[in-house]
């Protein structure tokens, strides 16, 4: 009993940081919603460029690579890469070479973020069923606008999930730029000795909200965006009002 209510007392101190104010062991006022405000805002900037900068990159590459059938090694490499480099082993790369700041760490999160979104893109353009990719060269189409109006919108689906993956990875992995000299929400659950305890709980409840926000909102609009038609066959349902045709067997009779 006496654990548990310690646990909810722990808690209770730490959603109270986020509302109200009070004085920090340096001297200085920290917790409260301004500027809790204040550390999302900074948090979310640098997720924002970061996830720019790696969309523009990725993007083109992953769409084209799907679209020539090549580069599958460089797909997979790059994936493979992403997953075995640890996120604060390359952010004290750059620390160390480029130094501290907002644009040495958004780079740093730049190259965390790129794997899934080329990887996905590349997939889900190259499992696009060939048939219509012919279809759609039959009829006079260019590579570009086979990759724009056919290969892309069926594609789209999986594309933005692993944007969706990516935007997540890197809203978690922010937490660590106070390390570089960037404020964020990690700010709190790295500095105990100004923030507190109860600042660093409450730091990290923030972090896990906004990770969450991010996802199920990310994956809303995912859904939005991938066409109905994918959507139902994913689902394995058919579009009301339509029925799917058995093929007819004709019989025979010997006389």
């Amino acid at each position: 009993m006496t654990v548990t209510a310690s646990i909810f007392s722990t808690f209770g101190d730490a959603l109270d940081f986020i509302v109200q104010p009070r004085t920090g062991r340096g001297g200085g006022e920290v917790g409260g919603l301004s500027n809790n405000l204040q550390l999302i805002w900074e948090h979310l900037k640098l997720c924002i460029v970061a996830m720019a900068l790696a969309t523009a990159i990725a993007l083109p590459i992953g769409l084209w690579l799907g679209h020539t059938r090549r580069g599958a090694f460089l797909a997979v490499s790059v994936s493979n890469i992403g997953r075995a480099v640890p996120a604060i082993a390359l952010l004290f790369v750059f620390f160390a070479f480029l130094g501290a700041g907002f644009a040495n760490v958004a780079l740093a999160l730049t190259l965390l973020a790129i794997p899934p979104i080329l990887t996905n893109a590349y997939v889900g353009v190259r499992e696009v069923d060939p048939d219509a990719v012919d279809a759609a060269r039959g009829v006079g189409m260019t590579g570009l606008q086979i990759l724009r109006r056919v290969e892309f919108p069926l594609a789209v689906g999986l594309i933005f999930g692993g944007i969706r993956t990516s935007a997540v990875n890197v809203v978690a992995t922010a937490t660590i730029a106070p390390l570089a000299g960037v404020v964020t929400l990690g700010d709190p659950i790295i500095n105990p000795s100004i923030y507190g305890e109860e600042g660093r709980l409450g730091g990290a409840i923030l972090v896990a909200l906004l990770a969450v926000l991010t996802e199920v909102s990310l994956a809303a609009v995912q859904r939005a965006v991938t066409p109905r038609g994918l959507r139902m066959q994913s689902s394995g349902r058919t579009p009301r009002g339509r029925l799917i045709a058995s093929p007819r067997r004709r019989v025979t009779t010997t006389p």
